[in-house]
């Protein structure tokens, strides 16, 4: 039997149930895994609101690292003993979980466990958005919000990698600074200043080329008033509740703009997408480019917890459970 916190029912935390259940065996094309670290991240939330559509009974969680402990028929790869990362596929806050063999990656030397279920999702995001939403360039400027949170803290020394101008926001001073640490070249307190005129003034009164948001209601159409002419907002989460557009006019009005709002499923369609962004990922780990900060490590038993403090913005960097 393994420990796992299931929903059976949509809505607030209390609906995370920690439950016993049986595992099972590891059928056709799947691997059986014991996790060692587990991710969380604004899409449990999301999930277990019903805002994303989950068939119901699941257990909740998307990303975490491990150990394989047994290797259904026909996977080819993977054998008991490898030390694996994942995500994607709901299950993830449990002892134990079966797994799509073709959702996982191994995880290479000087990459822990811990290390690879705080940054795995949120990396692959950030190397989705960076280089394939927009496959951003050296001396372009974006402006990333929620900058402090795990994947922004991954956007921005990504990008800064790259070779863009970076303006990231955040909710306080104490956050502005973790901002500033991650290299961003402007650090903008959204709670005291006026976050498109700062943005404004850094740009010369252009524009930047391209806003990351995953905060969403609270900051869409703000940010379009940020962006220069031909600009590209990128929408990619509702942290602050889902956007709706007003009318698509608006987008003329200020400037030709574009909006695409990407997901991690359209991306990642194939066991070589992920390998792909996680390659990339763990090679800018090892390389020092890229620093993950764990900030909040909790024990699994304490899910719920856990997802309060990331729904009130109480957090930074990324935030483990471990079994």
């Amino acid at each position: 039997m393994s420990r796992a916190f299931v929903v059976r029912e949509y809505g607030g935390p209390e609906q995370l149930k920690l439950e016993q259940v049986e595992v099972g065996a590891p059928g056709p094309g799947q691997l059986k895994i014991r996790n060692r670290a587990i991710g969380l991240n604004f899409v449990d939330v999301y999930q277990r609101t019903g805002l994303y559509k989950t068939p119901l009974p699941f257990t909740a969680g998307n990303e975490g690292a491990g150990d394989v402990i047994a290797v259904g028929p026909d996977v080819a790869g993977f054998k008991v003993g490898d030390r694996i990362a994942y995500q994607g596929p709901v299950g993830a806050y449990a002892d134990e979980r079966l797994l799509p063999a073709d959702k996982a990656v191994h995880l290479p030397n000087g990459i822990s466990y811990e290390v690879a279920a705080a940054a795995l999702l949120k990396g692959a995001t950030a190397f989705y958005l960076l280089h394939w939403t927009h496959e951003l360039k050296a001396g372009e400027t974006i402006l990333v919000h929620a900058a402090a949170g795990g994947t922004g803290q991954i956007l921005v020394q990504w990008a800064k990698a790259i070779g863009a101008r970076v303006i990231g926001t955040a909710g306080s001073e104490e956050k502005c600074a973790i901002v500033r640490q991650c290299g961003a070249d402007l650090a903008i307190n959204y709670k005291t200043d006026d976050f498109v005129a700062a943005v404004k003034e850094f740009t010369g009164g252009k524009g930047v080329d391209v806003v990351y948001d995953g905060v969403g209601q609270a900051t869409f159409e703000p940010s379009l008033d940020c962006l220069k002419v031909r600009g590209l907002m990128v929408s990619f989460g509702n942290a602050s509740g889902p956007v709706s557009m007003p009318r698509l006019g608006i987008l003329a009005d200020k400037g030709s703009l574009y909006v695409t709002r990407p997901t991690g499923a359209g991306y990642f369609r194939t066991a070589d997408d992920i390998r792909t962004a996680a390659d990339a990922l763990f090679n800018m780990i090892k390389l020092g480019r890229i620093k993950v900060a764990i900030d909040q490590t909790r024990p699994l038993a304490e899910a719920v917890e856990a997802q309060k403090a990331l729904e009130a913005r109480a957090t930074t960097g990324s935030t483990l459970l471990l079994p």
